[in-house]
């Protein structure tokens, strides 16, 4: 049975080094994110937005900016999809920052740990997001939520999910990569993670990418998948605030999506990083949308 979806806001930039994150839900929710997906015949439920601290806009303390307000929204993002959870439904996170999956795939993992179930992880970024209060370069928490999740990061992201580290770094298949710091390639390197960077796709396709991504995924397994809505090409997706030229095209990201539906695996997803500040005519809203419908079956290709 399909389950419903629910559809959760996260309006913040708290952990962002440009402000305009937080309108992020608002604009897939005007380009017709639920609308589009009960057009799929899928029941949708809309939460709502979760509410939080305000962004101070300070400077870094200790190699972070903002702790205590992320780890406020983090504690409420994580309560709101483990209940989501809980109650059997698949949820979407709209956000908001990257920082925000520390909260919803610490929810997962010990949603997971609970139900005797493996966990998937498809981070799809232009970015590793593995930095350290000691190597960032800015202390903007959304480009170390891969880190906290691994066990790398300040003791109160890291304990959400009440197991340290929430996941092994196994768990997890970046997709797309482009841009990583000199100390977080690093520490990538030294725990292992498994990353399909931009060189990998243009050597090996998308599909055969996919193909690797997704190798093992079986029916105890929750998928998850934490979308960057700057993993695409900046060219069709402007609208974000850490574009990275060299993205992959809206065919290669309908493919990945739709090879993600094709396992039927899929369990709940971070649609993150949209900034309206940054669109044109809300045109990255819409494309972040129309991958959505693809990542719940809505075929481009005229098959059966």
């Amino acid at each position: 049975m399909q389950r419903a979806i629910r559809l959760i806001g996260a309006p913040t930039d708290i952990g962002a080094g440009a402000r305009g994150a937080s309108m992020g839900p608002e604009a897939m929710r005007v380009a017709g994110v639920r609308e589009a997906l009960e057009g799929l015949g899928l029941s949708v439920h809309d939460q709502g937005n979760l509410s939080g601290p305000a962004n101070p806009w300070l400077p870094p303390v200790n190699g972070w900016r903002h702790l205590p307000e992320t780890v406020v929204w983090n504690r409420t993002v994580y309560a709101a999809l483990r209940a989501a959870l809980s109650a059997g439904d698949l949820p979407v996170l709209l956000g908001g920052d990257h920082s925000l999956a520390i909260g919803s795939i610490s929810a997962v993992a010990a949603h997971c740990r609970e139900q005797g179930r493996g966990v998937r992880v498809l981070w799809l970024d232009a970015h590793a997001d593995f930095n350290t209060s000691a190597i960032t370069p800015s202390g903007n928490i959304h480009g170390m939520p891969v880190a906290c999740l691994c066990g790398h990061g300040p003791r109160e992201l890291l304990e959400l999910s009440g197991q340290v580290p929430a996941m092994a770094p196994d768990s997890i298949r970046q997709i797309g990569i482009r841009s990583v710091d000199a100390g977080e390639k690093r520490l990538v390197h030294s725990v292992g993670l498994e990353v399909f960077d931009m060189r990998y796709i243009d050597e090996h396709g998308m599909r055969q990418t996919m193909d690797q991504a997704l190798a093992g995924l079986d029916a105890n397994t929750h998928l998850h998948v934490s979308f960057d809505v700057d993993f695409l090409d900046p060219g069709i997706a402007p609208g974000v605030g850490t574009t990275v030229r060299g993205g992959p095209s809206y065919r290669e990201a309908q493919l990945c999506m739709e090879m993600i539906a094709d396992s039927g695996r899929l369990a709940s997803l971070d649609v993150m990083e949209l900034n309206p500040a940054f669109d044109m005519r809300n045109r990255t809203a819409e494309l972040a949308v129309d991958l959505i419908e693809s990542l719940f079956g809505k075929s481009t290709l005229m098959r059966a």
